[in-house]
């Protein structure tokens, strides 16, 4: 039985009952080791599945968290497992692993013709990490935690030209063009909003400011900045 079978029995045997459901019972219902039934349940808690219980005691689901059967056609289904597999190869690691726990459990309680078709599905973004893609999928990490919290941020920055330069900004947003990753950002130097290559970023350090929406500055007015100015590219 393939994996995401058995975690989608799982929780089916689990989704109503009142009281915990052995892990030996489990296993014998899925012609499994019990080892194999702690180390699933194990993986679909920290997936965000709300199982609780532990081993020689038994698991349930917590009262008034029951999970519902999703339903999505065949075509949706594809497009969420072709963007798993994207953010999978080109995001940082954080949402990289964040975008394999979402399918554990979309996978999970998916019914069985909807399983097979995941499994199936022919779009491909394979994983390819050098030590630069990896030092790229760190910075994002990085990037990606200052725009969360509102960091100002310290950037050793060299432009395509290779000039260096040391920038400090208020990071709004990243956004990724198909090829490349950019930050888009309030630069402080310039007094205007600028967009910075992760991959051209050689350090990153927290200056430890935070910062506020201010009028004329925050993501709104990045975005409507360009929005004007590749309007003005066509």
């Amino acid at each position: 039985m393939r994996r995401a079978d058995r975690l989608f029995l799982i929780i089916n045997a689990l989704r109503g009952r009142r009281t915990a459901l052995p892990a030996r019972q489990l296993a014998d219902m899925l012609e499994v080791s019990p080892r194999t039934v702690y180390r699933d349940v194990a993986d679909l808690q920290l997936s965000g599945v709300p199982i609780e219980g532990e081993a020689g005691v038994g698991y349930m689901l917590r009262k008034g968290s029951d999970i519902p059967p999703l339903m999505f056609s065949a075509d949706e289904l594809e497009a969420l497992v072709a963007g798993t597999r994207f953010v999978r190869s080109f995001a940082g690691e954080r949402l990289a692993r964040e975008a394999q726990s979402a399918l554990i459990k979309i996978e999970a309680v998916l019914p069985p013709e909807l399983r097979e078709r995941s499994a199936k599905s022919k779009i491909f973004a394979p994983i390819w990490r050098d030590p630069e893609q990896n030092r790229i999928a760190a910075m994002l990490d990085c990037l990606h935690e200052a725009v969360l919290g509102r960091r100002v941020l310290c950037l050793a920055y060299r432009d395509v030209e290779g000039r260096a330069s040391t920038r400090e900004v208020e990071p709004l947003c990243l956004s990724f063009w198909g090829g490349s990753w950019t930050l888009g950002a309030w630069c402080r130097h310039r007094q205007a909003f600028r967009n910075f290559r992760p991959d051209r970023v050689e350090s990153c350090k927290e200056s430890g400011e935070t910062f506020a929406d201010l009028p004329g500055r925050d993501l709104q007015a990045y975005l409507d900045t360009m929005r004007v100015y590749y309007a003005g590219l066509e």
